[in-house]
């Protein structure tokens, strides 16, 4: 449920809202292919992929910086008593906050709360139920919402297309109290984390990245979903709203995280939740974190 690592001076913390056998590996990946995809299941740790009933195991996790006075939360997860479209994230009514507690972080002590893009699992925790009514979460902190999402998702809610109410639920109260910069051109947050525009998935995604006594780790949000894009890197989801693009940036950060060596820590990776990627010849394998 939480993990921590340290890279240099930094602590990264891992916490799990929820993760289990939910995704079809056919429908998540308009390239999939069986055959390739059986060949590559030997390479997958043991917990990534239930074969009896042919899921994935999808994580929703929420990672948290400690750089000294600096609390960042990188991505808020699905959230409590939020209507959503998918049974598994429909309504939830966990204990992440106490989850949060027990993992050092008290509410009015997060300084700043990134996303990495506007989906509806990774915003969900911006914002609390109180008197009937959705307020910030974390009333002290900086909410950095990347600019190019923001902007599309408005617009599909302003014209009636928007998927689900997320926009509304989870980020135009925070809006609306003050709490939101945008993550435009600023090239660092809080002096911790580099801002790097990797759009694809969604038209704003943006990865962080974290550099402390020659150490690295990367925040990827949604570039990769599950392990096996590892090995399949042209294997993009369906949620990528440009695929050509998605896959781009996915051959870019497969080759700069093997060079460097950085903590790999994206969002929706089963247990542990994060790793390394090797070279393997002319492709690349997943190295999941100690």
């Amino acid at each position: 449920m939480i993990r921590s690592w340290s890279i240099g001076d930094i602590r990264v913390t891992r916490l799990v809202e929820y993760y289990g056998p939910t995704h079809d590996p056919a429908t998540t990946f308009p390239a999939f292919d069986r055959a390739r995809f059986d060949r590559q299941v030997a390479s997958l740790a043991p917990g990534d992929y239930v074969p009896g009933i042919d899921r994935l195991v999808i994580a929703v996790q929420i990672w948290i910086v400690f750089a000294g006075s600096t609390v960042i939360l990188v991505d808020t997860g699905v959230g409590n008593h939020k209507p959503r479209p998918a049974a598994r994230m429909n309504r939830l009514n966990t204990l992440a906050p106490l989850w949060l507690a027990a993992a050092g972080v008290a509410p009015e002590a997060v300084t700043h709360v990134v996303m990495t893009h506007l989906h509806n699992d990774h915003m969900g925790w911006n914002t609390v139920l109180e008197d009937g009514a959705f307020v910030p979460a974390f009333p002290n902190a900086q909410y950095l919402v990347p600019k190019e999402d923001f902007v599309y998702f408005k617009d599909l809610l302003d014209s009636g297309m928007a998927p689900d109410p997320s926009l509304e639920d989870s980020l135009l109260p925070v809006f609306e109290s003050g709490l939101v910069r945008f993550v435009d051109r600023q090239p660092t947050i809080a002096g911790v984390l580099r801002v790097e525009r990797a759009a694809g998935h969604t038209p704003g995604h943006t990865t962080y990245w974290i550099e402390s006594n020659g150490m690295r780790g990367v925040f990827s949000g949604d570039v990769f979903h599950h392990p096996i894009q590892i090995y399949e890197p042209d294997w993009n989801t369906s949620f990528c709203i440009a695929p050509r693009a998605a896959r781009q940036v996915g051959h870019a950060l497969l080759a700069r995280a093997a060079e460097t060596g950085a903590l790999v820590m994206p969002c929706h990776f089963p247990p542990p939740g994060a790793g390394y990627v090797r070279r393997d010849g002319d492709g690349y394998r997943f190295e999941p974190a100690a």
